[in-house]
């Protein structure tokens, strides 16, 4: 791209000499002799970098710069000077400009300070670009006050350096919580590093954080940096913490109070700087009362605690989360978006949710993915749901000992008239469930067999035999 280059100065001699320059490396080059006439050109044009003279009549450099930061916050200002002052050029720098330059400026500094400038505010509409589709990727959906409680206290925390510790049950969006954090944080221009504490075999898990050395045991032909040093300067989350073994907690707790440490089998100690947050579904004092967790790591860890309430106490979430979800998945699917009707709402909120977000998330999924629009018009249906679900839905209010008071009426027909379906046996509903899944995917594969094949990732001679067994038909259907 070529960029625009505005040079604004009451001499003429400079304005052309300046110009001319910047036109021979390629510049697109425009020029103004007052602060007012270079606003009036902002006002009208994108341009990308300044070059602005401090000392102009009627209207000076930093009043003009003070205007410039209004109406356009994104464009590079360097200032230029033949008398200036370090008191000037502190100022000018404040009030938001790159760079300060003496005139008549030398050619190689000027071209230096323009390319870094024009480099440095790129990288930064790259970061705030990356850090909108992370914001918009985990964002927070929900109308529940515990989510807006939540959302506040995310904001509140994320430009600190405080270690964080979520609880709460699998499924309540922990990670989400945690990439939340670092991307309004200012670490966001640093890594963030995630572990599963409780998926790292314990004879691994010091090598997976802090690093080995080269021959620190069987098969370690090479040194490995640690996940604490892939993370310097950024976020590192440590997921099911309440998994790790006390011998790791206590080389995370110095770390925590030194950021420090040492990788296996070596005796260097090296510096880290790294933020802690820190995610777990036990009750961490709990386990310290079973001597399963060190009681100094949870105070270092509990600086900021989160909690995240299960979905079945935050019931008004339901509904916002599945439309957020069905436009999603619509979306990466190719699929006609659709909403929920007001009946199936009901029915959903009557599920207890035990798998909580995730479930839900995965619920609307293989609803759009198995769904039919042409079939059931531009609302998913009540029947959709309970035909995706299964019987666990109709089964909730008998397991539970509810009353039947307060339950919607179309929960209670609904259970009267599946109660032969809640009979059957799992071979039955697995095979219902997979006769629609293959239909589903021959439809989206235009009844190409060998495609439909490659989505299922099965073999092609299987497939027919499944067609066959289930007796799926249509004049579409190759052979």
């Amino acid at each position: 791209m070529k960029h625009t280059i505005l040079v604004v100065d009451d001499e003429h001699s400079i304005r052309r000499s300046v110009s001319a320059i910047l036109a021979e490396e390629g510049y697109e080059v425009k020029d103004a002799a007052s602060g007012r006439a270079a606003l009036e050109i902002l006002k009208n044009e994108i341009i990308h970098a300044i070059l602005l003279d401090i000392w102009m009549p009627e209207m000076d450099g930093l009043e003009t710069l003070k205007r410039i930061q209004v109406l356009s916050p994104e464009t590079l200002v360097i200032m230029m000077s033949g008398h200036g002052t370090i008191e000037t050029a502190v100022k000018a720098t404040k009030l938001g400009a790159f760079d300060f330059l003496e005139k008549p400026p030398s050619l190689e500094k000027l071209l230096v300070v323009l390319q870094n400038g024009l480099h440095a505010y790129q990288l930064k509409k790259d970061n705030d670009s990356l850090r909108k589709q992370i914001r918009s990727s985990h964002r927070m959906v929900g109308d529940s006050p515990a989510m807006a409680s939540i959302h506040e206290l995310i904001q509140r925390v994320a430009p600190t350096t405080g270690s964080v510790l979520i609880t709460g049950e699998n499924g309540t969006g922990k990670e989400m919580i945690a990439h939340l954090i670092h991307s309004l944080s200012p670490r966001f221009g640093k890594q963030m590093v995630a572990v599963n504490c409780a998926a790292i075999p314990e004879e691994l898990i010091e090598s997976e954080l802090f690093g080995h050395e080269r021959g620190a045991f069987t098969g370690a032909n090479q040194m490995r940096r640690g996940k604490f040093d892939l993370a310097d300067g950024g976020t590192i989350f440590l997921d099911e913490i309440g998994d790790m073994s006390l011998r790791t907690q206590a080389k995370v707790l110095r770390i925590l109070q030194e950021q420090k440490f040492e990788r296996v089998g070596g005796n260097q100690t090296y510096s880290v700087d790294v933020r802690i947050v820190a995610a777990t579904n036990k009750d961490l004092k709990q386990e310290i009362a079973k001597g399963l967790f060190r009681e100094d790591l949870f105070y270092r860890l509990n600086v900021i605690p989160f909690h995240l309430p299960p979905l079945r106490d935050r019931k008004e979430d339901i509904a916002p989360l599945c439309q957020h979800f069905i436009e999603d998945f619509s979306v990466s699917h190719g699929r006609v978006i659709r909403k929920l009707e007001q009946d199936t709402v009901a029915v959903l909120k009557e599920y207890l949710w035990p798998g909580n977000v995730r479930e839900l998330k995965n619920l609307m999924e293989r609803l759009v993915i198995l769904s039919s629009p042409t079939e059931s018009g531009p609302y998913i249906s009540v029947d959709e749901v309970v035909k995706n679900i299964g019987a666990d839905l109709i089964a909730k209010e008998s397991d539970q000992g509810l009353s039947s008071a307060g339950v919607p009426q179309v929960v209670k027909d609904l259970k009267e008239n599946t109660r032969t379906q809640v009979g059957r046996n799992l071979r039955e509903a697995r095979s219902d469930f997979e006769r629609d899944f293959i239909l589903e995917t021959l439809r989206s594969a235009e009844w190409n067999v060998s495609k439909a094949a490659q989505i299922l990732g099965i073999e092609r001679s299987h497939l027919h035999k499944k067609i066959k067994s289930y007796g799926i038909e249509n004049d579409k259907l190759d052979g």
